[in-house]
């Protein structure tokens, strides 16, 4: 009798011990992309490995509210997508779009071509027509518009979508090209009256633009494709005397006008224009910013400038792809290995060689998005969301890598590893989500997390070395246990349940 109740007792003893350990254990999902071959895998079962990192979660320090991710609308993407059958265009952007995709939230097109269209055009062909009487968006009816479209039909969520132009027609600037040059200040009240027709135009068609950033890459790009000079003062003047006023008084003052919209380098000194005054400010709703200043730094101490100089307005990274470079076709290895090279490798000025070495392509995103992340940074969009083998079409041959690249003559896509890298955070990190503080014990181990609108906690870990880590994780008292690959992306999903 006496070892029957022993017995009992001790059953009663282990069951208790495991309902409070059961109590005291965080519930998680998570979900790793990894150079051995997991694309957006959830896992379950997990081994110790010796290195042993502490995250602690502190979700009472709020920092920025997420605007969203994404991707880019552009009449390249679009017209691959149209070259493709309709199971593999649906396959596309189900992916990009739909809920059990990547489920992009924030996404940009242009306004008149960019280097990736097929050609030069605008939407004000007639020279000298100041008040925009022919103004036509005829050139986006084929590919870009249906694209929008379709993206609308598969997104449950919805998305933003805010157009940057690359440059006003040749006839409105000094230098009467589509490559560099200024607007002619005769034309300042005719570009402002561009940007109103352009938002009638597409609600024409139904679809809503969230807003817009003045100009793309106001510095120029080398006098190669579409670009239109400003300097910081020539911007502010602009949208304080002629964009805001115009778009306030036609009814679109609700619209999101976002400056600069080039490196982070030059950051400080267009946001101190930006933002000068009360008046300036008024019209200016926030920054946008590009990553290719660098392939490895992603300069938070400029980022902490801009969000302290205007810390109620947007911060987003605008644009970024993995540039000057041919994609290399179905060979996920590839996108891990540091053998990609950009722009500043071959031409970058000597005192700035250190910043462009030879890169991985997963490495150069995941570290992006998570720096801007844990530095002020709200919205992160990726440049094209197709290309084709040759990283066009681009009518200057100015070949880039997107997350999908077809083959339209066979009919074939290809989604690498950059897409599901792009999901990590785009699917799981959803709009109006509150970026919190943590504590991480290990620098070798990039982090940022992030409170949903559901109550649900997105982690993001990056292990861009070779040692595999585990990981303790802990939030008010409770905690998980589990590992992260060598060479690996996770999402780590704590539920609401907790």
């Amino acid at each position: 009798m006496r070892r029957i109740n022993f017995i009992i007792l001790i059953m009663t003893v282990a069951i208790l011990t495991g309902c409070n350990e059961d109590q005291n254990k965080l519930n998680i999902e998570v979900y790793e992309t990894s150079a051995k071959g997991n694309k957006l895998t959830e896992l379950k079962k997990f081994e110790k490995k010796d290195s042993i990192v502490t995250i602690k979660l502190n979700p009472t320090e709020e920092f920025q509210t997420i605007t969203g991710f994404g991707g880019a609308f552009t009449e390249s993407s679009a017209y691959l997508l149209n070259n493709l059958s309709k199971p593999n265009r649906d396959t596309i952007l189900q992916a990009y779009f739909a809920k059990e995709g990547a489920n992009y939230s924030l996404t940009r097109t242009h306004m008149n071509s960019c280097d990736f269209s097929l050609n030069n055009y605008s939407y004000t062909p007639v020279e000298g027509d100041v008040n925009l009487e022919h103004f036509t968006i005829e050139e986006d009816m084929d590919d870009l518009i249906p694209m929008i479209k379709d993206a609308l039909a598969f997104s449950e969520d919805g998305f933003k979508i805010f157009a940057s132009p690359w440059s006003a027609a040749p006839w409105m600037k000094d230098n009467n090209s589509w490559v560099g040059g200024k607007l002619l200040p005769e034309y300042n009240d005719t570009w402002a009256l561009f940007f109103s027709k352009y938002l009638d135009a597409y609600k024409k068609e139904g679809i809503e633009i969230w807003g817009f950033t003045v100009e793309n890459e106001p510095h120029g790009n080398g006098n190669n494709w579409e670009s239109m000079h400003f300097s910081p003062k020539e911007m502010t003047d602009f949208v304080q005397f002629h964009l805001g006023p115009k778009l306030e008084a036609d009814g679109y003052g609700d619209k999101i006008i976002l400056g600069y919209d080039q490196n982070r380098a030059g950051l400080k000194e267009w946001v101190d224009e930006m933002f000068r005054d009360e008046e300036s400010s008024k019209y200016f709703h926030g920054t946008a910013i590009h990553w290719y200043e660098s392939t490895y730094d992603y300069f938070p101490e400029d980022l902490q400038y801009a969000h302290n100089k205007a810390p109620n307005k947007y911060l987003i990274e605008t644009e970024g792809c993995i540039d000057s470079q041919v994609p290399v076709w179905k060979d996920d290895a590839w996108y891990w290995k540091k053998e990609a090279t950009d722009w500043g490798y071959d031409w970058a000025p000597e005192d700035q060689k250190h910043l462009h070495p030879k890169y991985s392509p997963v490495n150069r995103y995941a570290r992006d998005i998570i720096g801007c992340l844990n530095n002020w940074v709200d919205g992160w969009v990726d440049w094209n969301m197709v290309l084709d083998r040759q990283g066009g079409p681009n009518w200057f041959e100015n070949w880039c890598v997107a997350p999908v690249i077809v083959d339209p003559e066979k009919d074939e896509v290809y989604f690498t590893p950059l897409y599901h890298t792009m999901a990590h955070f785009s699917k799981f990190i959803r709009p109006e989500a509150k970026v919190i503080g943590l504590e991480n014990s290990d620098d070798k181990l990039m982090a940022t997390a992030a409170v949903n609108p559901d109550g649900s906690i997105a982690v993001v870990l990056f292990n861009e070395f070779e040692t595999p880590k585990t990981v303790n994780l802990s939030l008010n008292e409770k905690n998980v246990e589990f590992s992260i690959d060598a060479q690996a992306l996770q999402t780590i999903i704590i539920s609401t349940k907790n």
